[in-house]
């Protein structure tokens, strides 16, 4: 009951933070995996990486309808058994299998409590303590790696890592145009609110939020 009294807190707390004014947003994606971007990015020329499938990948699924090529990341067993089973026939699409960190290296993935759940955490956030060993990547190395110069939309909903991997993404990059956050590790607070000012330092203004789903343009 606290942990959902505090995530409602955080989510108040985003929405007073989000000061942005931008016209141009278009929410795509089911409910549950959706989000809201800038109509204006949504060329075929753009990129995008999606880190953090689960097994809803329809907002990945939208960018590429729109003509992006779309890289999509997830190291954990049933959303890659899920990408699989999708077989989706398209050349701008790719899948990666690996997580996001601040170095190239592998790291425990702890299991969510309910075993039906597909997200696992590097922070280990609902206390389970039973792990799997998977390869991660920064953001930096995977674009190298995959030869973009430039990533026009990034999209984390990685369970907690995102205090670790954006402060590296801002100074090692690539930056973004959009940039598209959930911030599932709250706790502390001022510690969120900290990330997310110094995210604004770097260019992008939080222009909306949905809850935890924080959507940054540059």
């Amino acid at each position: 009951m606290m942990d959902r009294l505090y995530r409602r807190v955080a989510a108040a707390v985003f929405r007073l933070l989000t000061t942005g004014a931008h016209e141009d947003l278009i929410r795509l994606g089911s409910r549950y995996g959706g989000w809201w971007v800038p109509k204006s990015v949504l060329t075929r020329a753009a990129v995008a990486y999606c880190a953090g499938a689960g097994e809803d990948i329809t907002f990945d699924l939208a960018l590429l309808e729109h003509g992006l090529r779309v890289t999509t990341f997830d190291p954990t067993p049933r959303s890659v058994s899920y990408i699989a089973s999708l077989a989706i026939a398209d050349d701008r699409f790719r899948f990666a299998p690996v997580g996001w960190w601040n170095e190239d290296t592998e790291i425990d993935l702890f299991a969510p409590r309910d075993p039906a759940h597909a997200s696992y955490s590097a922070l280990d956030l609902q206390g389970t303590g039973q792990s799997i060993t998977v390869p991660v990547r920064r953001v930096a190395t995977l674009a190298q790696e995959l030869g973009d110069a430039t990533v026009d939309i990034i999209k984390m909903d990685i369970e907690g890592a995102e205090t670790v991997v954006i402060p590296d993404l801002l100074s090692s990059g690539p930056l973004p145009q959009v940039l598209l956050v959930e911030f599932d590790k709250v706790r502390p607070l001022r510690n969120v609110v900290s990330l997310i000012r110094r995210i604004r330092r770097a260019g992008l203004v939080p222009v909306r939020s949905e809850g935890r789903n924080v959507t940054f343009v540059r």
